[in-house]
């Protein structure tokens, strides 16, 4: 099958584009290579079998290069951080998809199939359970109550104690400008799929860890900035308090969640949650990659904050497993190959403290009061 991956020089597409292609597929590759995540005038190397062509996922020609004869898509292009920029997210994320189903219908393209990355994200804060009224999706916390280091989700009808319980596919409810437009774009490509007969997939990614991961891009991701501080000989950071509930997994299970998603028959016309089906805080995350890394597991609690940020989210991973895919990584595996994947490429270990200012300044990291 010749297959288009939009973003396959990035961490999920690189690692996706080498699963393709061991399996013989013929793989082009579309991506913008976008820094942070990529270094200026870096050119990705691919292997036999692999085209690259250098374009925006929001360009018109750039999309018609790379769909020229194009059976099937791995929609992973995209735009991430915590900044300010909102605009930007929709631009990316929500147009770019919406113009990939524009060509395909306007040109008759012989795209019979594709699969759009979504997020985790798109859920905002993760289910409840209640003691007195069962399970429900609480909002966002007030900002004021986290401007007093009150972290904690209350039930949103009682105000009583309230305990996070895996959150379904039904509970889309996303509070911050990244999320809303992930939502955006996989509605977008499941409702356009549906009308024009272009089989569709939507995977919400949790959060996803291994090799590869960009130590460039440090808006986001607990691993990438506990293992650069950590690096330079510098605690690493938790925010709130640490006690936040996680869901992570392996980049080798994302993997092979995206080849169900191209291939099985019964797949198409919805979105799956892609998790690892497990809950981490994230001091026990920080604590096992101390221990891998072999420092001292002593960890900054500065009393900040990440506005759009939620309490806990854990994916219910009950439909994908479904169709009979299952995470069967071990996450510490994976957190010591990233290890020793940072050991060496020797990777700038400014970049976080870099981040960290920045979104303190735009007001995205905030300080309790």
């Amino acid at each position: 099958m010749k297959i288009l991956v939009t973003g396959g020089a990035g961490f999920i597409g690189s690692h996706t584009v080498q699963a393709l292609v061991a399996r013989g597929d013929e793989v082009r590759v579309l991506d913008a290579l976008t820094q942070p995540v990529h270094e200026p005038g870096a050119t990705p190397a691919f292997g036999e079998g692999v085209e690259f062509v250098a374009g925006d996922v929001r360009s018109r020609e750039d999309w018609l290069r790379a769909l020229r004869d194009i059976e099937a898509v791995v929609h992973l292009g995209a735009y991430q951080d915590y900044l300010t920029d909102f605009s930007k997210f929709f631009e990316v994320n929500a147009a770019g998809t919406a113009l990939c189903y524009e060509l395909i219908v306007a040109e008759r393209l012989p795209v019979r199939r594709v699969v759009v990355a979504s997020s985790q994200a798109v859920y905002g804060e993760g289910c409840v359970r209640c003691s007195e009224h069962g399970v429900l999706a609480p909002g966002s916390r007030a900002m004021s109550a986290l401007a007093r280091a009150e972290w904690d989700v209350r039930c949103p009808r009682c105000g009583g104690r309230a305990d996070s319980v895996p959150t379904p596919e039904s509970a889309a409810d996303p509070r911050n400008a990244y999320g809303i437009s992930k939502l955006a774009a996989e509605k977008i490509a499941l409702a356009l799929g549906e009308t024009y007969g272009i089989e569709t997939v939507a995977l919400r990614y949790s959060i996803v860890h291994g090799p590869g991961q960009s130590p460039r891009n440090a808006y986001s991701g607990l691993l990438r900035s506990a293992a650069l501080r950590m690096r330079a000989g510098k605690p690493p950071v938790a925010f709130e308090d640490g006690g936040q509930l996680r869901d992570y997994i392996a980049i080798d299970d994302v993997v092979s969640a995206n080849l169900i998603a191209l291939d099985h028959r019964d797949a198409p016309g919805r979105a799956y949650n892609v998790g690892g089906g497990a809950a981490w805080t994230v001091l026990e995350a920080i604590e096992a990659l101390a221990g891998i890394a072999g420092v001292s597991s002593e960890i900054e609690i500065p009393g900040t904050y990440r506005v759009g940020d939620v309490r806990n989210i854990v994916s219910d991973i009950g439909l994908l497993r479904s169709l009979g895919w299952d995470p069967a990584t071990d996450l510490k595996d994976v957190w010591t190959r990233y290890w020793d994947w940072l050991e060496e490429i020797k990777p700038e270990e400014h970049a976080v403290d870099d981040a960290f200012a920045r979104m303190h300044a735009e007001g995205v990291l905030r300080d309790v009061t």
